[in-house]
């Protein structure tokens, strides 16, 4: 009986420790981020010992246990067939908080899902939007967020926003980008520049810019059957 105590006396002096370790290990690296103008949004263990997964206001770092050492992008998961860039994994829940403001062209058996950040005056976006029947033929959904390269207030950017206001979002888009006229909608209270946000924090620099369901970045055009080839391996 005494030894059953001293071991469960043990247990929880081993958790309370943990508990304030991991509490300490938070503030100090919270303190060492904010110091550099940071703003820390989550810190949480990262699949690597010793590494923890900071997100931030402008996007993913990975910064040691003692807040002494910062690494900051592509992080790669080498223990499946090909390697996988997890650095951007964290960022995902923020592309489904949008999933409700998509623009969606959903595969009728899907296989797989990409979110495509696109601008309806992107020549490239232009042509991705061409293949999206046969992408939805081979399996994949296309999930569109606008990025509107010049911004969310510009003439682009109030037109793609009445094209995500409007009623029949797909015939729109695809009117869009066939470059027939928008019909533009005054009262239209959507937000791109939050659909910008994200994308950003994906460091998205032109478009089209194709997301993973992992989080990876696929920068540009891919033709669809080198997209459908890629995924499938993956």
């Amino acid at each position: 009986m005494k030894r059953k105590l001293l071991l469960l006396a043990a247990a929880c002096i081993a958790t309370v420790t943990s508990t304030v370790y991991g509490a300490t290990e938070e503030k100090v690296i919270r303190d060492t981020l904010e110091k550099y103008n940071m703003v820390v949004e989550v810190i949480k263990p990262s699949p690597i010992v010793g590494l923890n997964v900071v997100e931030t206001t402008t996007g993913v770092v990975y910064i040691t246990d003692d807040g002494k050492y910062l690494l900051q992008g592509p992080i790669y998961d080498m223990s499946g067939k090909n390697p996988v860039n997890i650095s951007n994994q964290p960022l995902m829940k923020k592309v489904e908080a949008l999933k409700d403001e998509m623009i969606i062209f959903k595969a009728p058996q899907e296989k797989h899902v990409v979110t495509v950040f696109t601008d309806i005056s992107c020549g490239y976006c232009k042509k991705l939007h061409e293949s999206v029947g046969e992408l939805n033929s081979q399996g994949v959904t296309v999930r569109y967020l606008a990025y509107p390269r010049q911004g969310a207030d510009s003439d682009v950017g109030k037109k793609m926003a009445s094209i995500w206001c409007n009623g029949l979002q797909q015939k729109a888009l695809t009117q869009a980008f066939k470059g027939e006229e928008v019909a533009m909608i005054e009262d239209c209270k959507i937000d791109l520049s939050k659909h910008m946000s994200v994308g950003n924090l994906f460091k998205v620099t032109g478009t089209p810019a194709i997301i993973l369901p992992d989080g990876q970045l696929l920068p540009g055009y891919m033709k669809p059957d080198a997209l459908v080839q890629f995924l499938n391996e993956k």
